[in-house]
């Protein structure tokens, strides 16, 4: 066990990436389901999904979009998990087989940069919510709300951010059972308020009727050309838990539980949880005559002050449910990666929550072209990359077989030379390279339309013929013996 090898011998260790104990693997198939359930139920699902709506899409187009999306994105997640719960590691010390003992450092820096995004994100969505609260219930807040604005908030809406920053905070220095204690309880309740918007959608809209009669307002060309990056947005969504899917299942109490709950988990619940999107923003059509994708934005439209009051409560429930299990946990184990003698998954997790606010999030989700077609689809091309090299690593390449110990040690066959292997890096700039290329060369746009899928295959294939090249015998053999 790494507990038995020589403190000098190991390099970038402590007990937060430490493998988990026996005893600590108690997550059941519920707790994964559940996971699913509370990550999925939330208000950037329902961006997303009703973003698809104010893009042009029909609600049948949309939907479909989000299952086949979620479909394909769940294979590289089970494929990740698998390692997980073998082993018992967190994403971070996966990641060093292929990228080396500091290399992973690499990774691990851009997964923790999209989730301090997405961290922003959410925390935007909710302090939206806590201000609506504020103007609800203080006389007079929409006055003191409005003295000044600074980088696109005013007074109030800050006030509101930094109150729902605080709460996520509170349950990060809580530790991750926390996080499962969290989720077991406020998953369901969060499909509860989406069923309750979408009995609000149909007598406001006087059944599912008028809803469902609303039609697609692109066709042939324009259709596809919002169809395509719209499914590359869908996988994009969950790419960031495709990756460091094993910080959660190196918990698991067996492979079936933690496989069959993500399977039964996140396909159903986004696609469930997705359609109420859909269909409400559509019913919104109907009623005010034009698409309103955001239902922090459709809550203000209510007069009903104890029911606005219910469900602002359930929107902040929401977002503290995904925030704190999509967008702590990991760039946590990402940052301890990095600095390991210095961080503790608390204090990773309050970096994550300070690099948050720097990256300016609300004005992410200002319209839906920047959320879906820039950040969405622009981060794919990083995360796709990476996901095809721990892949092809780890079931091509080493066909599931791994020494834990050397995970950790300066001298192991994961610390190739100087602790990188160079293979993986050119493979991944490859992938990132030919994905997003098409965003600044115009004639190569499609490859940014598909940017997940296109970084995928080339970093998948560029990785296994550089490998292979390389290492012509065993490779672990062949690995521990001849460093990169």
């Amino acid at each position: 066990m790494v507990n038995e090898v020589a403190k000098d011998d190991l390099i970038r260790y402590n007990q937060d990436i430490a493998p988990t104990e026996e005893s600590q693997r108690n997550w059941t198939l519920y707790n994964y389901l559940s996971l699913w359930i509370g990550m999925a139920h939330n208000i950037p699902t329902y961006l997303m999904a009703g973003g698809f709506i104010a893009l042009g899409l029909n609600w049948w187009q949309a939907i479909l979009t989000v299952l086949v999306g979620n479909l394909i994105v769940l294979v590289p997640i089970l494929l990740n998990s698998q390692p997980g719960t073998k082993y018992g590691i967190p994403f971070p010390v996966f990641a060093r087989a292929s990228f080396g003992v500091v290399g992973a450092g690499l990774p691990a820096l851009l997964r923790a940069l999209v989730a301090a995004g997405w961290f922003g994100i959410e925390t935007a969505i909710g302090g939206q919510a806590i201000q609506t609260f504020l103007l609800i219930l203080i006389p007079g807040w929409a006055h003191f709300s409005s003295l000044f604005t600074f980088i696109g908030m005013n007074l109030g809406s800050w006030i509101g951010f930094m109150l729902f920053w605080v709460l996520n905070i509170w349950i990060i220095f809580h530790g991750i059972n926390a996080v499962k204690r969290f989720e077991a309880w406020a998953g369901p309740l969060v499909l509860a308020l989406g069923i309750g918007l979408l009995i609000w959608a149909y007598t406001a809209a006087h059944g599912f009727g008028p809803m469902l009669s609303q039609p697609a307002k692109v066709h042939g060309a324009a259709l596809w050309a919002v169809e395509i990056p719209s499914l590359t947005s869908v996988v994009a969504f969950w790419s960031t838990l495709s990756l460091n899917i094993p910080d959660f299942t190196r918990f698991a109490k067996s492979q079936k539980a933690q496989a069959w709950g993500q399977a039964l988990g996140l396909p159903t619940t986004m696609t469930v949880f997705s359609g109420i999107g859909v269909l409400v923003t559509s019913a919104t059509i109907v009623v005010f005559h034009h698409a309103i994708s955001n239902p922090v934005t459709l809550l203000g439209q209510f007069h009903n002050v104890a029911l606005l009051i219910i469900s602002l409560g359930a929107v902040v429930i929401a977002t503290l449910s995904v925030n704190v299990a999509a967008n702590v946990v990991s760039p946590a184990y990402d940052f301890i990666q990095l600095f390991p003698k210095y961080l503790n998954f608390k204090t990773a997790g309050l970096l994550t929550g300070i690099l948050a606010i720097v990256m300016c999030p609300w004005l992410l989700i200002s319209n839906p072209h920047i959320y879906i077609f820039s950040w969405l689809d622009v981060y794919s091309g990083f995360l796709g990359p990476i996901a095809a090299i721990l892949i092809a690593d780890y079931w091509v390449f080493r066909h599931q077989t791994l020494k834990v110990v050397e995970l950790y040690e300066k001298s192991g066959r994961y610390f190739y030379r100087n602790g990188y292997n160079s293979l993986a890096v050119w493979a991944l700039v490859a992938g990132i390279v030919v994905s997003l290329i098409g965003k600044v060369v115009p004639a190569l746009g499609w490859l940014f339309n598909y940017s997940w899928f296109v970084g995928f295959v080339v970093s998948f294939v560029v990785y296994v013929f550089l490998m292979r090249a390389r290492y012509t015998t065993d490779p672990e053999a062949t690995v521990s013996t001849q460093h990169v």
